[in-house]
């Protein structure tokens, strides 16, 4: 394969919305030592890429200026450096969101983008399953595996035990899908009947209209016969942890993943918890070694990821405008590569 000498990446100049990406041509590095040239296919957004490119960040999410925008791959290996023994040119991967988080506890930065072209060390690259598109497996890295870690990194997930997933974006379609073929009962919400549909083909058990019924968490008890739920994909953040509170059974786990639905009304968390004996488990994506037990799942079950639109490169901004509307279920995708 022909390799260019340049290529183009999207650059944020201020994080002061996507209207301002900018198209710059770069040179196309070559690889070092331990390192692969990848070829981008897809990128995937994820809600993260919005705050960032936004200016929203909190503290503990320091960003620079002039990055790259977008941080989930999917591509193909076009070049090796020296000492690269387990991989050749032509073969299909993703990198880890987190590239120097291979196992355990994460480290503090999570900060890596690349919608561009993208040097890989061999440590970070995980194989993609072959019965994915790059479009499907470009959503991986960052959804699947957070999803994938808060089912399984904490206390994971038995066949039995029943799952409450809030929302249908991309995390929770994974967690709702990943639940499923575990063999748990999955308790899926949204804002949407349709949406609600969709959730029922990936295989939710029961489904509730949080707009139909503003106490969902009523509803989640009723379904459980007052005893509530082994695990909660909690997305909202303040805006939906009253009710996470009151949904978990005792000695469950809330697994705060995002702050989607913003600030709610003031909630004694510890409390919550104390009498419960439930637990809140953090989740900063996950590492390279629950990445690869992930595909085994995948693999083994056929899972598909839902995918709701491909942009083209050269529509990127209206890819973060359909992320920015949440009227979609599952992933937003940017076709990077035409062949």
């Amino acid at each position: 394969m022909s390799i260019p000498s340049t290529t183009q990446a999207y650059y944020l100049p201020k994080r002061d919305g996507f209207e301002n990406l900018t198209i710059k041509e770069v040179d196309v590095p070559k690889p070092k030592a331990g390192e692969v040239l990848v070829k981008v296919h897809a990128v995937s957004l994820n809600y993260r890429d919005l705050l960032i490119v936004r200016g929203h960040t909190p503290p503990a999410m320091p960003m620079k200026e002039n990055l790259i925008a977008g941080s989930d791959v999917a591509g193909e290996i076009v070049s090796i450096g020296e000492d690269v023994k387990d991989w050749k040119a032509g073969d299909r991967v993703s990198v880890n969101f987190a590239t120097d988080f291979e196992y355990g506890i994460p480290p503090a930065d999570l900060s890596n983008m690349c919608l561009g072209g993208y040097l890989a060390g061999v440590l970070h690259l995980v194989g993609i399953p072959e019965h994915l598109s790059y479009e499907e497996a470009s959503t991986l890295p960052c959804a699947g595996v957070t999803a994938y870690n808060a089912l399984n990194g904490g206390s994971p997930l038995k066949a039995g035990e029943t799952v409450l997933v809030l929302g249908t974006g991309g995390v929770s379609t994974f967690a709702l899908q990943f639940a499923a073929a575990s063999g748990a009962h999955v308790i899926a919400t949204s804002s949407s009947d349709a949406k609600l549909e969709i959730a029922k083909a990936l295989g939710a058990h029961d489904v509730i209209n949080y707009i139909k019924t503003p106490d969902w968490s009523a509803e989640v008890l009723k379904i459980t016969n007052g005893r509530g739920v082994d695990h909660v994909i909690e997305v909202g953040g303040g805006g939906t942890m009253a009710h996470s509170l009151k949904a978990v059974a005792s000695g469950g786990w809330i697994h705060v993943i995002g702050w989607v639905a913003g600030a709610g009304e003031p909630v004694d968390i510890a409390m919550g918890l104390l009498f419960k004996g439930a637990r809140m488990h953090g989740v900063a994506v996950g590492s390279l070694a629950q990445f690869k037990d992930m595909n085994r799942l995948i693999s083994a079950n056929k899972i598909r990821p839902v995918v709701a639109e491909v942009f083209p490169f050269e529509q990127a901004q209206q890819a973060f405008e359909a992320l920015a509307s949440q009227k979609h279920v599952g992933k937003v995708v940017i076709k990077v590569s035409k062949n």
